[in-house]
């Protein structure tokens, strides 16, 4: 009997997610985990098995592949997933179950007495009726971002056992999104020849993201004077008072839990300290390039200021760009925003389009002079024991991202 639409997603989407393929963060090599390389290694084996062109992996775990067009012409489209799921403090296994929701609670896990209410997850509510795809409550359920891989890897199935009409089509798989896209920024564009590409790396049904932060990092170091505190006084300069100065210097409303729609922010991350060295990171992120440009001038300005009240101190700063904003790379190609538009015109499907206040492997690539938005996987509540994948959510992804192909090819 042949499988419906729904259950080969499932099944597949199951099979996927019995690899284990969590990132660390603390790791400095791409991938950061060898089970990615696993992940990798198994979509490589069924993309070669496909019979796509240019099957190629390489030393960071990226794998590409290539399906040639049918249709001279028609643009080559891309389409980046990532292969590695978050670390939230959760486990790295995940078991995935089914779910038909009623609208009453859900029981995640008898044994550990894990609850989904909905009293507290309101979300849930407009998808009583529908069959949800959830985790057994012990992880992330891993629809971010193993649902794109799904949908792509059944798509080229598809494609290639059917034969419609379409453009080139190049895939590629990275490693790390979740730890700082490291695997897009490492992707060899060489092997990624497209006039535009999509995510599939969104939540709920019609969203669409083609603005993202700006994002650059700021690393400040500062070396104290050591001293027994005997003899300290005069000579003692204590780091971690210095970078108490410098942390007070930025407007502690200008933080994410005060900001919201298109206003940036300054936010540190991390503050660790020794008796003689003292190190402070700040997320600077902003939609504006000019924007960014200021914060990094604050940052610096602050440091400066820092350093003129501790002379004997001596602070320095680092600051590198991370991801830029989608949009910045649209020009007036607007191919990949027409063709989204009417795919969500013929599948009826009611467009929520906002400014992510964060960054995709869409960002990294847009950086990098490829146009690459983001639409939805259908998904709820990612980086959550709670997270979900309502299952004709997951198939309407699917639909788009079909249609998106036929509507490529003319």
């Amino acid at each position: 009997m042949t499988q419906s639409l729904e259950d080969r997603l499932i099944t597949r989407f199951f099979r996927y997610l019995s690899v284990t393929s969590q990132s660390d963060a603390a790791a400095t090599a791409v991938p950061s985990t060898p089970g990615q390389w696993d992940m990798v290694r198994l979509l490589e084996t069924e993309l070669n098995a496909l019979g796509l062109h240019d099957v190629h992996v390489d030393e960071h775990a990226v794998l590409t592949a290539r399906l040639p067009g049918t249709v001279p012409g028609a643009p080559r489209i891309g389409f980046c997933a990532h292969v590695d799921t978050v670390d939230v403090g959760l486990s790295p296994e995940i078991h995935p179950q089914r779910v038909f929701f009623t609208g009453a609670d859900i029981c995640l896990n008898p044994a550990r007495d894990i609850w989904m209410r909905t009293a507290e997850h309101p979300e849930f509510l407009p998808y009583v009726n529908q069959e949800l795809l959830l985790s057994d409550g012990t992880s992330v359920l891993g629809a971010d971002n193993k649902a794109a891989v799904t949908i792509l890897m059944d798509l080229l199935t598809v494609l290639t056992r059917d034969k419609p009409p379409h453009g080139d089509i190049v895939v590629a798989f990275v490693p790390d999104e979740e730890i700082g896209l490291r695997g897009a920024k490492v992707l060899d564009l060489a092997r990624f020849p497209v006039d535009f590409a999509y995510t599939i790396d969104s939540c709920e049904i019609g969203e669409f993201i083609f603005e993202t932060f700006n994002a650059a990092q700021a690393h400040i170091e500062i070396q104290g004077v050591t001293a027994h505190p005997i003899s300290a006084k005069g000579v003692m300069v204590n780091p971690v008072l210095v970078a108490a100065d410098l942390i007070n210097r930025f407007d502690p409303l200008d933080t994410p839990e005060h900001t919201e729609g298109r206003e940036g922010y300054c936010y540190v991350t991390t503050m660790s300290s020794n008796a003689n060295i003292a190190t402070v990171k700040l997320s600077l992120r902003d939609f504006d390039d000019a924007g960014l440009e200021a914060r990094k001038q604050l940052v610096q300005t602050a440091v400066a200021a820092t350093q003129a009240a501790h002379p004997r101190a001596r602070l320095t700063c680092r600051i590198e760009d991370s991801y830029r904003n989608i949009a910045s790379s649209l020009g007036n190609d607007r191919r990949c925003l027409d063709l989204m538009e009417r795919g969500f015109a013929e599948l009826k499907i009611e467009p929520r389009i906002f400014p992510l206040r964060g960054g995709t492997d869409g960002s990294a690539l847009s950086a990098r002079g490829i146009p690459t938005p983001n639409y939805f996987t259908g998904g709820l509540n990612f980086h959550s024991r709670f997270e979900c994948l309502p299952v004709p959510a997951f198939v309407l992804a699917y639909r788009l991202t079909e249609r998106l192909v036929g509507l490529a090819a003319g």
